[in-house]
């Protein structure tokens, strides 16, 4: 099984999990900008986390030392579990959507209503709406494929962890 390959060789492993993360991103900047989907301050929160796992994996997967790569293993669990954390919540929004949804505020109410410094910040926050669905595939949302993705990721470093991994 390739999984079981994978899992002895831990540098291996960390580098498609740093590579995933990117893709992940990737597609998540094509919704944006291709498509047209504005992310709500959730979803960037995702990205973030996913951030944080690819560099932890990445950097991980650069040194051959054990205890470097069983350290960044270590915090990329740590930031999938937040991911996938934060993900729950969103899908969690939207199956059960509250009365009002308060997720943030679009980009020009923003820049017209505050100052440029308090508007960038904002920005960066997303603008669209944690409880809507505006893409799917098989039925998911984008927040249930995230949360499925980071609970993988999780599982497969803490297996990674707990397995020790050879030295290669």
């Amino acid at each position: 099984m390739w999984i079981a390959s994978l899992l002895r060789a831990p540098r291996l492993l960390l580098a498609w999990i740093s590579a995933a993360c990117l893709a992940m991103l990737a597609f998540g900047m094509y919704l944006q900008h291709v498509v047209g989907l504005e992310p709500c301050p959730m979803c960037i929160v995702q990205r973030y986390a996913l951030i944080l796992v690819a560099v932890f994996t990445g950097l991980a997967a650069a040194r051959p030392a054990t205890a470097w790569w069983k350290s960044g293993a270590a915090l990329a669990l740590l930031a999938a579990g937040f991911g996938a954390f934060t993900a729950a919540r969103q899908s969690w929004l939207q199956w059960y959507p509250p009365e009002v949804a308060t997720c943030g505020r679009d980009f020009y109410g923003m820049i017209e209503n505050y100052p440029i410094g308090r508007a960038i910040p904002m920005i960066f926050r997303g603008s669209g709406d944690c409880t809507a669905i505006d893409w799917t595939f098989l039925g998911g949302s984008i927040a249930n494929w995230s949360f499925l993705c980071f609970s993988g990721f999780a599982l497969l470093l803490l297996v990674l962890l707990l397995r020790g991994g050879a030295q290669k």
